[in-house]
């Protein structure tokens, strides 16, 4: 019940709840100090009524001579009235009374032994005949500087406690002060709180911290929040796995959580929409929107998504069609030759029939068997043979140098594959459509312990000012294909190349030349199979 109230109620009555306790516990205290105070004050006040009756020399005389007269408990009197005190009693060194506001206990001996024989004056609390009273007492000084008896004088209780009273309504006044003073600022306090969480209470906060945790790290997608200092606010999950971030990121700044390069300057600029990064794990999709609060910069929200699956399957499809288009012509190209033989036998011409099959025996099948016999393994010589078929269709003639040959049987071509596959592409991009020779040149081979691929074209080149930027995910100069995103084939060339501790340069002033050495006893996890392929 007390979770479902209001949060302007809780904290008003906790507010009150704490103030009712301290003013309590201070009004109690505050009783406690000033009736001891008055107590003490009181007391001060009749020990030195108590003096006063022992300076007078008509009492110091009178009780040397035993009092014949009774004229000490008259001057008693007098002083008591006088001075408001409740008794004032005078007893000789045996405790007789002399003087007492109850004339019936006048010459009885008082209960406890008198305190004054010492010589010094004290204070206490007396609980006589009259009830409980602040007592002061004094010595009466003797012939011959000997102590003849005592003064007493009493203030009874009634007199403190009736000054303690008169305080009360002060007390009451301060503490209802307080009270209303404490509520107003806890209406204050709860008003502000609304304002800064929207109105919502407690309850609701914490439902909706535990939904915004759930869909935080529920969803399949990065997400980074920033404040306005670029520091990490929030971050899911899977952003920590695609970013590589530990898990002790919040309050940091993302250039100490992500290495230096491009992904890092997209992180730090101030928006990016639907910006492509190739990390050396994952192809990601990188967007960032500043957010905006009641006009000001409230930091900003990072989205990345993995697209290392889908657009390794995008370019295995876009390889696959375009391999099926290369064949279909293949077939078209057959059934015509088919067609050709048939009318030259038709017509008789067997020596001509002859000839036509002689020519087009040495055509792309003769190709295909020299590649496999020359190229080990076999995805080797199938990936240049369906290249070759691919170039063939968009008009580019793609040659094999005839000293390429690779023996490479036992090692993983995944990356092999990769690197010469994405080189071929490019130069046959680079030439398709181009004006005057349409070629590009391959060599594969071995160069000492490396493997060594040369790809060449006749194509327009590379300007030497981007020659440093062709190797950076995103840079392209050609148009985008459908389905397809540009700017990642050199960018994944140069990733494995690097990582296999291989090298690569470029010539771009006669057409494009890239030469790559690849050592030749990389390991399996040196050269992963390519996921862009």
């Amino acid at each position: 019940m007390w979770r479902s109230r209001p949060l302007a109620s809780q904290i008003l009555v906790a507010v009150l709840g704490i103030l009712l306790a301290t003013v309590s516990a201070g009004a109690l205290l505050y009783v406690k100090l000033a009736g001891q105070t008055l107590d003490t004050q009181y007391g001060q006040r009749a020990l030195g009524i108590a003096n006063t009756v022992a300076q007078m020399p008509s009492v110091r005389d009178a009780l040397v001579r035993r009092d014949p007269g009774h004229a000490i408990q008259a001057a008693a009197e007098q002083v008591r009235r006088a001075t408001g005190a409740s008794y004032v009693v005078v007893t000789d060194r045996s405790g007789l009374r002399y003087s007492h506001p109850n004339t019936t206990l006048v010459g009885e001996r008082i209960e406890e032994p008198v305190a004054a024989l010492d010589g010094q004056g004290h204070l206490g609390i007396d609980n006589g005949s009259l009830g409980r009273s602040a007592n002061g007492k004094a010595p009466i000084s003797g012939p011959g500087g000997g102590i003849a008896g005592q003064v007493s004088v009493g203030i009874l209780e009634e007199q403190v406690t009736s000054e303690l009273v008169s305080d009360i309504p002060w007390v009451l006044l301060y503490s209802g002060l307080a009270l209303a003073i404490g509520m107003a600022a806890s209406l204050l306090l709860s008003h502000r709180i609304k304002r800064a969480t929207f109105g919502l209470e407690v309850s609701e906060i914490a439902s909706l911290l535990q939904e915004r945790e759930a869909m935080l790290h529920g969803i399949r997608e990065g997400m980074v929040g920033l404040d306005r200092h670029g520091r990490v606010e929030v971050i899911n999950d899977e952003a920590r796995r695609l970013l590589s971030i530990p898990s002790a990121a919040r309050g940091r700044d993302l250039s100490e959580l992500v290495p230096p390069g491009r992904l890092r300057d997209l992180l730090a600029a101030p928006a990016a929409d639907d910006e492509v990064v190739l990390t050396d794990e994952f192809l990601l999709v990188v967007n960032k929107m500043p957010v905006v609060l009641s006009g000001q910069d409230a930091g900003s929200v990072i989205t990345l998504r993995d697209r290392t699956e889908m657009e390794g399957l995008v370019r295995e499809l876009h390889a696959v069609t375009g391999l099926t288009t290369a064949l279909r012509a293949q077939e078209h190209e057959f059934a015509n030759r088919l067609h050709v033989l048939s009318g030259l036998l038709g017509l008789g011409e067997a020596e001509e029939a002859g000839r036509y099959l002689t020519e087009i025996a040495h055509g792309p099948a003769a190709q295909a068997t020299d590649l496999r016999a020359r190229f080990s393994p076999p995805e080797l010589a199938a990936l240049l043979s369906a290249k070759v078929a691919i170039a063939a269709e968009r008009d580019v003639r793609l040659e094999v140098d005839p000293g390429s040959g690779l023996d490479l049987s036992t090692a993983d071509p995944g990356a092999l594959v990769t690197v010469l596959g994405n080189l071929i592409d490019n130069a046959v991009d680079a030439v398709a459509g181009q004006p005057g020779e349409r070629r590009v040149r391959v060599l594969v081979d071995t160069l000492g312990p490396d493997v060594r691929i040369v790809v060449s074209d006749t194509g327009p080149g590379i300007p030497e000012e981007t020659l440093h930027e062709i190797f950076v995910d995103g840079y392209s100069t050609k148009t985008p294909r459908p389905g397809m995103r540009r700017g990642l084939g050199l960018a994944l060339v140069y990733r494995l190349v690097r990582r296999s501790g291989g090298s690569i340069t470029v010539d771009g002033s006669a057409g494009a030349r890239f030469d790559v050495l690849l050592p030749n006893s990389r390991s399996r996890a040196a050269l992963e199979p390519a996921e862009y392929a």
